[in-house]
């Protein structure tokens, strides 16, 4: 059968003495919560403050945690808080809230109205995007530090991780790259020429996949399969290194972890991306021309005429211009979210997917400031 869960407090020669009684469940805690938080602050610093729980008969994780926040809140004004009587099927409870403390909330659930925890929830991510965002650019002047320190000292720059690097984000992704631009540029071409056929400008599909093609799609594509691919791998083998405590180790041994592990990972990229994307431009201007080959029956002669007439210097280097920024910003977030890993594997999983998610956004976001400048400037 329960019983009410009630308290009082009383003076002792000490302190005081906080006696609870009753069943102290999560059926009951908005009650005991009020009735907590109106107890009056006390003046006498020092004082011991006694938790008699002896006649506590049920208790659950929001029991222990109002008790628990309420000894804290003595502690906060100087008092001494001693618990006693808490019986030993209670005990492990206890300890364990305890343990948790700094993960608790700071109340039992959010009163506030809609619209308030709306507009306090859009708070806190911007605050969190703006520290990210500060992070990361202040991850950015640490890379040119060690950069700058590797122009004046060139023997400082790690050649075989850089050659690895490269070989891995750029030698290995070749084959993915290379088939998903080619099929790309083939559904484009066939949904153009299907398009374009019902006014008859079918002749005009070439124009398309070349414009479309080397200014926005082949970059966009092999930056975002890169992200997926290089920045999870920078994300994921320097929050390995982080759990293990290989990067502490380093800087025990007199080693700069950026000049180590980020400088060649950034350079590595930056040198492959271009390379990618020309090769992507490729690939999928391929695919392009053997769609138009087999739906409009032009022969590669004609698609390549009509490849010079449409695509002109700058229509091939705006997208191979992107590459080095994005190259950049790709490498700089997998880093930067690998060296956030605290020490665990859970921590290894979300920092690697944060770092997918983050890059992606980034390189979007990129894509469209470039695309607004180079038509600002007629290009």
């Amino acid at each position: 059968m329960s019983q009410t869960p009630s308290f009082k407090t009383e003076e002792t020669g000490s302190g005081f003495m906080f006696q609870a009684s009753g069943d102290w469940t999560v059926r009951q805690a908005a009650t005991l919560d009020a009735a907590l938080e109106a107890l009056p602050a006390s003046r006498i610093r020092g004082a011991e403050v006694i938790f008699d729980l002896k006649n506590v008969t049920r208790l659950d994780t929001a029991g222990a945690w109002l008790i628990d926040r309420t000894a804290e809140r003595f502690s906060a004004q100087g008092l001494n808080p001693r618990f006693e009587g808490l019986r030993g099927e209670f005990q492990t409870l206890f300890a364990t809230v305890q343990a948790n403390r700094g993960s608790c909330p700071d109340t039992l659930h959010d009163m506030r109205p809609f619209a308030v925890q709306l507009t306090a929830r859009v708070g806190d991510v911007l605050l969190a995007t703006g520290a990210e965002v500060r992070g990361i650019v202040g991850y950015f002047g640490v890379f040119l530090q060690a950069l700058w320190r590797a122009v004046k000292s060139p023997r400082r720059l790690r050649l075989v991780p850089l050659v690895h690097h490269m070989e891995k984000a750029g030698f290995d992704a070749l084959p993915i790259v290379c088939l998903i631009t080619f099929l790309i540029g083939a559904v484009i071409a066939q949904q153009g020429a299907e398009q374009l056929k019902r006014f008859g400008a079918d002749v005009y599909t070439v124009n398309l996949v070349a414009i479309i093609f080397l200014r926005e799609v082949g970059i966009l594509l092999t930056a975002i399969i890169v992200a997926g691919r290089s920045g999870s791998a920078f994300a994921a083998e320097i929050g390995s290194m982080k759990m293990r405590e290989e990067i502490d180790a380093m800087r025990t041994l007199g080693l700069d972890p950026v000049e180590m592990l980020i400088v060649p990972r950034v350079l590595a990229l930056v040198l492959t991306l271009p390379l990618l994307t020309f090769i992507a431009d490729i690939m999928g201007l391929l695919g392009g021309a053997v769609t138009v080959w087999m739906l409009l029956d032009t022969t590669p002669g004609v698609f390549l005429v009509r490849l010079q007439e449409a695509a002109g210097f700058w229509t091939f280097g705006v997208g191979l211009l992107k590459a080095p920024f994005m190259a950049i910003t790709i490498a700089l977030i997998g880093c930067h979210c690998g060296m956030k890993v605290t020490g665990s594997a859970e921590s290894v999983g979300q920092q690697t997917t944060q770092s997918v998610v983050k890059s992606i956004f980034m390189v979007i976001i990129l894509d469209a400031l470039f695309a607004m400048f180079f038509t600002a400037v007629g290009i």
